[in-house]
């Protein structure tokens, strides 16, 4: 295990307006951040109303209307069909501002096929409206019925790089400068058919360099595609629990810009497959990342990792592997994060309709909690299908809140049931600070209120006003871009990581702030919900608080960074054992040089 060294940096100024940034880490507020299991969360009394998020559809306005997810439905009824499409953020061209890819799915002749633009790239143009990419930014012959997206800087050169998920082959597309290539056989990747839906990247083993999970669905073609009926003579679409299930993959970067699987080896075999969800926490704080699946009609998992380049599976241990009655749910998308004083993460997991919103607190000791009822979500979301989950402080209140993307993969559900719709309005349930929640989406109205058949949900703040804005995609359908305007001010503070001895981009560090006697928690990753990926920098809605008292980063390569009288209402980059700062303007993409490996 990586050595801990504890540092306090005297903070550099940046050139304009200068910051109060001075490296003297209070002792009074600093108590008790020493280590990453050392504090808890708390919550203030109230000092002002609470504020409210308005969000206001974007989407034609922005420039995103030209867009459509393509199943492939020509009256088959193939399984596929229902599942896309993936999308998220990224920065394609490193100028600071969150980027949008969206999935653009697949057909079943090659002809057909050959028709659909596998990924959207749209550029933010900094005013609120996003371009098209031109062509020769990405692939255009991309093979395979696309799936989802994972993003992170998997060579440390600086810039977002991406993996795309296909019921085919996969493909890791490489970013020089703005530009993508797929590099998938070069770097020790398979080019196989299997049917893989989530990825994400992330340090197993806090070497600096970041390994790759690929979760794999079903056994799946054409030629098996079995005749399921929910009325008893139209074909519908199965579920999953009549398909033998595909495990995922792990594989190791090792860091010359190849990976090599190690599956097996790190215990990953025993995964039952049947994976829409993937998410990277560390849920006995010690350091090292933990892995939980949200699986399909089997047991949702969760990977212990030992800390020696292995995994132990311990999700029946756990407690969250089955619901309440010991069977095992629908799993779709999945979040995890510290939602109340307790410090302790909570993982959240979207399940079919009749099956509600699976909610598990960690008591410590790898025992989990089912919190559904006691957070109020449960009955809320039993009729609604939900498939991607987000946590995101919606109200920059200073806690985290929860976001929930419905929708039926069944178009005619609503012939067998008189409560279940095909097309279903999200959950947004604002916490309390003690981790009860309330569905305000019927209240606040608007586009909270609309119908849709959603399927990936992602935030970033699109116009860097300091709020989190929403991205979601429906299946057979457009994306819907919302805008977060809070109907009162609220202050806030983003942080920005850049790895040194750690991963480039800080995936997997801890950071935690102290502020108007609230402290809070962030885990910096990439990837959670449902075949989506989100911005790498952490917000932290502030309420009142005008001044940040401290911020602590954990680092995953061991090293803990602290800062002290931070101003609120800015973006702050902390470079691993360097200083706080505003972010710079960065390099010309074509100026970047890759950080050198080993």
């Amino acid at each position: 295990m990586p050595a801990r060294s504890t540092s306090t940096r005297r903070c550099r100024r940046s050139p304009a307006p200068a910051l109060l940034l001075a490296a003297v880490f209070l002792a009074a507020g600093g108590a008790g951040c020493g280590a990453p299991g050392s504090s808890e969360p708390s919550r203030p009394p109230a000092t002002a109303p609470a504020a409210r998020p308005a969000f206001t559809d974007l989407t034609t306005a922005a420039g995103l209307g030209d867009f459509r997810h393509e199943n492939g439905a020509r009256g088959d009824t193939w399984f596929p069909e229902t599942m896309g499409s993936g999308g998220g953020f990224l920065d394609a061209n490193g100028d600071g501002h969150p980027d949008i890819v969206l999935v653009g799915g697949g057909a079943w002749t090659p002809e057909e096929d050959r028709a659909v633009r596998k990924l959207w790239l749209y550029l933010n143009n900094g005013d609120g409206t996003f371009t098209l990419a031109p062509a020769g930014t990405l692939p255009d012959d991309l093979p395979g019925y696309g799936m989802g997206l994972a993003v992170a800087d998997y060579d440390n050169d600086g810039d977002d790089d991406l993996f795309f998920t296909t019921l085919g082959p996969d493909h890791l597309l490489r970013n020089d400068g703005g530009v993508f290539t797929d590099v998938t056989r070069s770097a020790g990747l398979p080019h196989d058919p299997t049917w893989s839906t989530a990825a994400l990247f992330f340090d197993a083993d806090r070497d600096g360099h970041l390994d790759l999970y690929v979760a794999g669905y079903v056994k799946w073609s054409p030629e098996t595609d079995l005749f399921c009926s929910q009325d008893g003579e139209n074909k519908g679409y199965c579920t999953p629990e009549l398909y033998e299930g595909v495990p995922g993959r792990f594989y190791h970067n090792r860091g010359d810009g190849t990976f090599e699987d190690r599956t097996a080896a790190a215990g990953f075999d025993t995964a039952t497959g049947k994976t829409l969800g993937v998410i990277d926490l560390d849920f006995n704080r010690d350091g090292w990342p933990d892995l939980a699946f949200a699986n399909d009609t089997d047991p949702d998992q969760l990977y212990r990792n030992n800390g020696d380049g292995t995994f132990t599976e311990t999700g029946v241990a756990s407690g969250i592997a089955f619901d309440e009655q010991g069977r095992a749910r629908a799993g779709m998308g999945i979040d995890a994060g510290v939602v109340d004083p307790s410090g302790e993460e909570t993982l959240f997991v979207g399940n079919f309709s009749n099956e509600m919103i699976s909610v598990y607190r960690h008591l410590g000791h790898g025992v989990f909690l089912d919190r559904a009822a006691a957070s109020q979500i449960g009955r809320t979301s039993l009729l609604t299908l939900t498939f991607s989950v987000f946590l995101f402080d919606a109200d920059l209140d200073g806690d985290l809140d929860l976001f929930a993307a419905n929708g039926h993969v069944q178009p005619h559900i609503e012939r067998v049931s008189d409560q279940i719709r095909f097309r279903q309005p999200p959950h947004l349930f604002l916490n309390d600070g003690n981790g009860t929640f309330t569905d305000i989406a019927p209240e606040l109205g608007g586009v909270m209120t609309r119908p849709l058949v959603a399927r990936a949900a992602a935030t970033a703040d699109i116009d860097r006003d300091g709020d989190l804005d929403v991205l979601l995609t429906e299946n057979a359908g457009p994306a819907h871009l919302w805008r977060n305007d809070l109907d009162a001010p609220r202050h806030w503070l983003r942080v920005d990581l850049e790895g040194r001895v750690s991963n480039r981009d800080g995936l997997g560090a801890r950071i935690e702030i102290l502020a108007g006697g609230q402290r809070q928690v962030r885990r910096v990753r990439r990837n959670a919900g449902f075949l989506s990926t989100f911005e790498k920098t952490a917000t932290f809605g502030l309420g009142n608080a005008t001044r940040v008292d401290s911020l602590v980063v954990y680092w995953p390569g061991g090293h803990v960074d602290r800062f002290a009288g931070i101003e609120t209402n800015q973006t702050v980059r902390v470079i691993e054992g360097e200083a706080l700062l505003r972010p710079q303007a960065p390099p010309k993409p074509e100026t970047r040089t890759r950080r050198p490996t080993s």
